[in-house]
């Protein structure tokens, strides 16, 4: 038994792969779903309207800015409001009427909140704290026994871009982002690897085919698959879910081809690097499924995480397709948003291209 004990404790040592699934992997797993896994929403965006330069109103605006749960940005008018909102830059706008004051000392003040519903969850908590700040600044009032205010204040809420607050508007996108990660980081993680395990490369490097050759060879039926896919994912999403197709065919398939290269190119370099089809496949699970479940923003709110893990979610394309998807599904061609996040695609595309030539050679060794 003692030498069993440490024949196989050697083999542990001299075998690279045991350690990682045995400490690396646990501990990746446990930073990853104990940051990620976030329902609390806090440090919200809004943006507030103040039309009304009364003190009680800007009072009330000041309660939005104490508040740990929001992010205020003062704006002048709601049209620079509206603006901020369909480029997502605020997931709400408060708006204070000019005569928010006059009407609260009447006893009819109301302050009009609007959420954007792309998150149903999100927008219902969002008008949850909202309405928890004004009732808190309306109890003040009350409190401090002030004789001019007659209160209470109501809350008129709206969401933007689902008004019946369905939940799947926001998770279908996301699983169509799920699927595409799949598709293309999951299957070709194997495919290198398994060509190596067998040796069938080594008869393929004698021919005079070139190292761009055999790449675009494993990349492009994977890629018609993928695209094959999304089509399925699309139609079901518009057919079968009803999401509201609010953008472009042209932009949404666009948007989508750089994610699904993106895709291909992190799952083929990872098994060529690898050469192993087991380490490919569980490397591939923590690059790229994992945070496409944990990090992108398709469960949990970015915002709701640490600073650090916020900046971390920058790496990974998912993210970026997830606010593409649900920016042109369910709000339309919103440049604003999708110029920018389609370029970090597209770089990483370029970069990921760049690495799998650098990386595949025409040698054993």
């Amino acid at each position: 038994m003692r030498t069993l004990v440490k024949k196989e404790s050697r083999q542990i040592l001299r075998d690279a792969s045991s350690i990682a699934v045995g400490i690396v992997l646990p501990a990746l797993l446990i930073l990853l779903f104990g940051y990620g896994l976030s329902l609390d929403v806090k440090n919200i965006p809004v943006a507030v309207v103040l039309e009304d330069s009364a003190p009680d109103a800007v009072e009330l605006a000041s309660a939005f800015a104490l508040s740990p749960y929001f992010e205020v940005r003062r704006v002048a008018s709601m049209a620079q409001a509206d603006e901020m909102m369909l480029a997502r830059r605020v997931d709400g706008i408060v708006r204070i009427r000019p005569d928010f004051s006059r009407l609260a000392n009447q006893g009819a003040g109301e302050v009009q909140i609007l959420v954007h519903g792309s998150d149903a969850n999100q927008a219902r908590i969002v008008q949850g704290y909202a309405a928890g700040a004004v009732g808190q600044w309306t109890a003040r009032q009350l409190a401090e026994g002030k004789p001019a205010f007659a209160g209470p204040v109501t809350v008129q809420a709206r969401a933007w871009f689902n008004e019946s607050y369905e939940s799947r508007f926001f998770l279908v996108p996301g699983l169509i982002v799920m699927i595409m990660t799949l598709i293309g980081a999951l299957l070709t993680a194997l495919v290198m690897a398994r060509e190596w395990e067998r040796g069938t490369l080594e008869a393929l490097f004698v021919t005079p085919v070139r190292v761009i050759e055999i790449i675009a060879g494993k990349i492009v039926p994977y890629f018609v698959l993928g695209v094959i896919g999304l089509v399925v994912c699309v139609a079901s999403a518009k057919f079968l879910f009803h999401l509201p197709f609010r953008g472009s065919v042209l932009v949404l398939g666009a948007v989508s081809v750089l994610y699904l290269l993106v895709s291909l190119g992190m799952g083929l370099l990872i098994s060529s690097a690898l050469k192993s089809q087991f380490l490919a496949s569980l490397v591939t699970v923590l690059a790229a499924f994992l945070p496409a479940v944990m990090l992108s923003g398709f469960l949990f709110d970015i915002r709701s995480e640490p600073t650090v893990v916020q900046f971390i979610t920058y790496l990974f394309p998912a993210r970026y397709f997830v606010t593409l998807l649900q920016t042109i599904l369910l709000v339309g061609n919103i440049w604003t948003v999708i110029v920018p996040n389609a370029a970090v695609l597209a770089g990483m595309a370029a970069a990921l291209m760049f690495a799998n030539l650098r990386v595949t050679r025409k040698k054993l060794a």
